[in-house]
């Protein structure tokens, strides 16, 4: 028997869930995974969760009693009750997964969007630890957005004000899935240079290393291999990423002017290549910021990685039931 409790952070997102058991501190004592059975639908996925629940808590030997809450960071927009709103890559629209989870596990539940959990994480454990006012943003398939404000997480009055990937920066070659045209993520994810790369190997004569890289099948392109041939210095390459961080720096200096936050971290699969472009990066937005004289807000890469999701899941449980 534990004496200490423990919190059970869920990383829910459109291809893998991970499920970990988390000290008081954000520590993981025990984490377990699985792919996400999209296929099965909201019901699927929820008795997944319990099952990847159960799981982690007989590996750990910790007992139900010592699991203080839950926490699920899911990519999309909720309430503060856990009703999701949307969820775009689990094709789920207006579902109770608070409430269902609470009655399959009968712990408290508290779901959040996932970029705003790994906020949190970053805050208690990572880069921005302790800092008054910060901002992480993941760059992935999207792009999304967490805020801490005076110390506190800052989602709107509705559960949707971090939806960043969705600020719209200028006009782009395509639409967004929003159906928006512009929106910030179509500049700077992991998809946005996929597709920018692509249309420059349609156009350009001169295809560079990355068309050798890929045998020319297209489909064999992904992120890293753009970044690994811009860190061999491709020239075609180096457009791509360029421009990636000309929008980027263009969007973190609209969030420097709006906030004036301590820090901006930056995490997610992109960021995994940010030796490429950080230095490029600090040096475009000093271009774009309104009080150019000051080295304002540090800009820096997220440390926790793939446990971000668990650890914050499991600390915005924390925080909430000890406001309750």
């Amino acid at each position: 028997m534990y004496e200490k409790l423990y919190y059970i952070g869920v990383d829910l997102g459109g291809t893998s869930i991970k499920v970990g058991i988390v000290s008081e501190k954000g520590d993981i004592i025990a984490k377990t995974s699985s792919t996400t059975p999209v296929e099965k639908g909201f019901e699927g996925v929820a008795a997944k969760i319990k099952e990847l629940i159960n799981k982690v808590m007989v590996e750990s030997k910790i007992d139900k009693e010592n699991i203080a809450a839950i926490g699920i960071g899911i990519p999309g927009a909720c309430s503060k009750e856990g009703f999701v709103y949307f969820a775009t890559n689990l094709f789920w629209k207006d579902v109770a997964l608070g409430e269902k989870l609470q009655v399959l596990t009968g712990l408290k539940v508290y779901v959040e969007n996932d970029a705003t959990v790994a906020a949190v994480a970053e805050y208690i454990k990572g880069v921005t630890k302790g800092k008054k006012n910060s901002i992480f943003l993941t760059l992935g398939t999207g792009l999304g957005g967490g805020f801490i404000i005076n110390h506190e997480i800052y989602s709107g009055s509705h559960g949707i004000g971090t939806e960043i990937g969705h600020v719209v920066i200028g006009e782009n070659f395509y639409d967004c899935n929003c159906g928006n045209n512009g929106c910030f993520e179509t500049f700077v994810s992991a998809t946005a240079i996929i597709k920018y790369c692509k249309k420059l190997l349609a156009e350009e004569k001169d295809k560079g290393l990355i068309y050798n890289r890929i045998n020319g099948n297209l489909d064999n392109l992904n992120a890293k291999i753009i970044f690994d041939c811009a860190k061999e210095g491709d020239h075609l390459a180096l457009k791509v990423v360029d421009r990636m961080v000309h929008y980027l720096a263009i969007g973190l200096a609209n969030l420097i002017n709006l906030f004036d936050p301590d820090i901006i971290a930056i995490g997610g699969g992109v960021a995994e290549a940010g030796d490429v472009f950080l230095k490029k990066l600090k040096a475009e937005v000093k271009k774009y910021i309104y009080v150019k004289c000051m080295n304002v807000t540090e800009i820096a890469l997220a440390t926790l990685k793939n446990d971000a999701g668990m650890i914050g899941s499991g600390m915005y449980a924390k925080l909430n039931l000890e406001k309750e």
